[in-house]
């Protein structure tokens, strides 16, 4: 351990002079980041279970595939196995949780009844770990959601339920927000959509929009809770049409003023929300992203240190957006260690935003002037500069593994906790 840090502190004292000679600090650029929180999806650490023990199969065209063993069976389970990832990621993070976690004991609660003190024990486990949280309403593998509609449902009655449980999830959220004092994100998503081509498209988004409406009426205290919504492309089950359409959120979102959340699987396979950032942030006060990386479908696979990221992070750096975005995970992968793809995930989103934050400022100054020739020059230039020693000075500044050394953390866990679930 001591030689290893050894060798990173030589690495980073050269790259530290060597970013320098370019105008940029890389002392403040780790500071900056350490201000970055991500909220790290509880969904990955059981495949999208929850805890309501319904009996209900995951449904809303979600599918999660692979069997590693070791999976969270409890809420216990579950809080011990994200500290654990915690402890491998650098910086003071959120965890986002959504509605079917709650801890109902015995009882059968069902969606439109559930309350703040369900959730209690998050709370308590969030103050101890000093993070925040955010919230999602569960309008997924239910009963009432199982013709693939919930907000824009036909039936009022099935409508009115879905309201009921979004309604009580913002106030949950709320609760949350100010017992930890910081803003909860309630993000709405719904899945509803159909497989086939639909006669009359305009009608279920009339219903949607009727039914958002219903549940914002209540004002909240925006220090305490912040409303999101979710657009998707397609999915599983709802392949030819979905209500609710980026263009029918992003109007939603304008003309209500409320966050819009951009799913980096949400799109087609050649779009990237990387585009969207600038142009929606004119009309919208904030935005949610959803980093995830979609394999030829919206498919949620753990996020790597692609194109994509890179450009997501770059356009949050360079048009300072980061102080209106909220940044939050969304992939579940059931075929590898799960602790190990939070890690990854989370570690790479970082990365990503620590090479954004250490590009050099004569890439805006050679594009400000009209020199095209330089700004190519240089942003080439950028991908070959020794980022990778400031993340490791990085890491352990803040007390985990530099490296590939936080596997060795995870194996162990994996031995001595994860294997004796069974």
């Amino acid at each position: 351990m001591a030689r290893a840090s050894k060798s990173i502190s030589q690495s980073y004292s050269t790259a530290k002079a060597r970013y320098a000679e370019m105008g940029i600090n890389t002392e403040a650029a780790m500071d900056a980041l350490s201000k970055i929180p991500i909220s790290l999806h509880c969904w990955q650490g059981d495949d999208v279970g929850g805890f309501e023990n319904s009996g209900e199969s995951l449904g809303g065209g979600i599918a999660v595939t692979g069997n590693y063993p070791g999976k969270a069976r409890t809420p216990d389970e579950l809080r011990a196995d994200i500290d654990m990832a915690l402890s491998l990621i650098p910086g003071k993070h959120r965890l986002n949780l959504h509605a079917f976690y709650g801890e109902f004991g015995s009882k059968k609660v069902d969606r439109n009844e559930i309350r703040p003190e369900h959730f209690s024990g998050w709370i308590d486990w969030a103050k101890a770990n000093h993070i925040g949280m955010d919230f999602n309403p569960t309008c997924f593998s239910h009963p009432k959601a199982a013709d693939g509609f919930t907000l824009s449902h036909p039936k009022k009655t099935i409508r009115d339920f879905w309201i009921e449980h979004c309604v009580a999830s913002r106030e949950i959220a709320a609760v949350i927000g100010k017992a930890l004092g910081s803003p909860a994100v309630t993000n709405v998503w719904i899945p509803d959509g159909s497989k086939d081509t639909p006669v009359d498209r305009l009608a279920p988004r009339q219903r949607l929009s009727n039914s958002l409406d219903k549940v914002f009426t209540k004002k909240l205290n925006p220090k305490h809770q912040l409303d999101s919504v979710e657009c998707k492309l397609f999915g599983i089950g709802s392949e030819s049409y979905v209500v609710g359409s980026h263009e029918f959120y992003m109007g939603y979102a304008i003309k209500n003023q409320k966050i819009l959340c951009l799913d980096a699987g949400h799109f087609h396979p050649t779009e990237n929300i990387a585009d969207k950032l600038s142009s929606v942030l004119l009309y919208v006060p904030s935005v949610l992203l959803h980093v995830s990386r979609g394999v030829r479908w919206d498919s949620d696979h753990v996020v790597t240190l692609n194109d994509a990221l890179h450009e997501i992070a770059s356009e949050l750096v360079r048009n300072q957006l980061l102080s209106r975005t909220h940044i939050g995970l969304d992939f579940f992968d059931a075929s590898i260690n799960r602790i190990a793809a939070w890690t990854i995930g989370t570690r790479n989103t970082l990365k990503a935003l620590l090479i954004a934050l250490l590009e050099p400022p004569a890439l805006r100054e050679a594009e400000k002037s009209g020199d095209f020739t330089s700004r190519l020059a240089l942003m080439e230039d950028a991908k070959s500069l020794p980022w990778g020693a400031v993340w490791d000075a990085y890491c352990e500044s803040r007390n985990v593994p530099a490296g590939i050394r936080w596997l060795t953390e995870v194996k162990r866990h994996e031995a001595s906790v994860l294997g004796r679930r069974g």
